[in-house]
């Protein structure tokens, strides 16, 4: 059974729709895996639930529902390993109002941007009881993080983006003045991430013709990791082996897990053989999202 499990949510509509004028705290229950509440909480509860905790606000990307945030971030929340006193948060937006037609160059789309100062102003107001706030994303949800981080006031202890759908050179051009907000940055990124290889054709299809650090090159930051420079609180490594044939959607899949799969917690060296079961050899469904929640639960501590 998945625990109750708190989010805040900056959607208008549960499909669909625009971003609602302010942010709302909601407490999130479950019977096994199927949601049985959805319901608003007031502040002073939510400030209740994190005060002296390390939180960990968690987001999901584009192409998302209410549903489909509750549900992936919820069953992703229960892989994670974080040290106590900590407390995940999940974040919805709506991912689904619109589609990153190309890679998401900062005017595109909108939406991403727009909710960073709503949930920034929210996280200022309401969050100074948490011992530390950190953010995790996936996908498009990189630029709703990063908009809210440079809509903060207050410092953030660790920021790890997976499958970052914005541009590799983000965190030394749009980003650069808030790489000072972050304690550390962490990325996850795959060269076998389909979705992003559509998003940034130019820089795949010219790639043997324009080299990285021309002004026309673009790639995503979920597929190459940062661009040089790295920012100094940066910390490799980031490549997903090419080997697992590691996709967009297998950071928050949903799968029956495997208790004795044993997963690495970084990121082992290219060539290095999938997870498998104790034991036996096999690979078990569920060690994706095993992987992710690992990876971030390592990168938080």
């Amino acid at each position: 059974m998945r625990p109750p499990t708190l989010f805040l949510d900056v959607r208008l509509d549960p499909v669909g729709g625009g971003l609602a004028s302010e942010v709302t705290p909601y407490l999130a229950t479950f019977n096994d895996s199927t949601l049985a509440t959805y319901a608003t909480i007031p502040t002073p509860q939510l400030q209740t639930a994190i005060q002296g905790r390390h939180v960990l606000i968690g987001t999901h990307g584009f192409n998302n529902s209410r549903w489909d945030g509750i549900d992936h971030l919820s069953n992703w929340a229960t892989l994670l390993q974080l040290p106590d006193p900590s407390v995940f948060v999940g974040l919805l937006w709506p991912g689904d109002s619109v589609w990153a037609h190309g890679l998401d160059y900062p005017d595109e789309p909108k939406i991403a941007n727009d909710a960073g100062p709503k949930v920034g102003s929210f996280v200022d107001q309401y969050f100074g009881s948490a011992a530390s706030i950190s953010f995790s994303s996936h996908s498009l949800g990189a630029r709703v993080v990063l908009s809210t981080i440079s809509n903060m006031n207050s410092k953030v202890r660790r920021a790890i983006l997976m499958a970052g759908a914005i541009d590799n050179n983000c965190f030394d051009t749009e980003f650069q003045a808030d790489m000072d907000n972050i304690e550390k940055i962490s990325v996850l990124a795959s060269t076998k991430d389909d979705v992003l290889m559509l998003l940034c054709p130019l820089g795949n299809l010219l790639g043997g013709i324009i080299a990285e650090g021309h002004p026309w090159f673009r790639t995503a930051l979920g597929r190459s990791g940062p661009s040089q420079p790295q920012p100094g609180n940066f910390l490799p490594p980031f490549q997903i082996p090419s080997v697992w044939n590691y996709g967009h959607f297998n950071y928050l899949q949903i799968d029956a897990s495997a208790p004795t799969l044993t997963i690495p917690t970084s990121v082992p060296p290219e060539g290095s053989p999938l997870p498998a079961s104790d034991g036996d050899g096999t690979v078990p469904p569920g060690w994706q999202e095993a992987f992710s929640a690992a990876f971030v639960s390592s990168r938080f501590s």
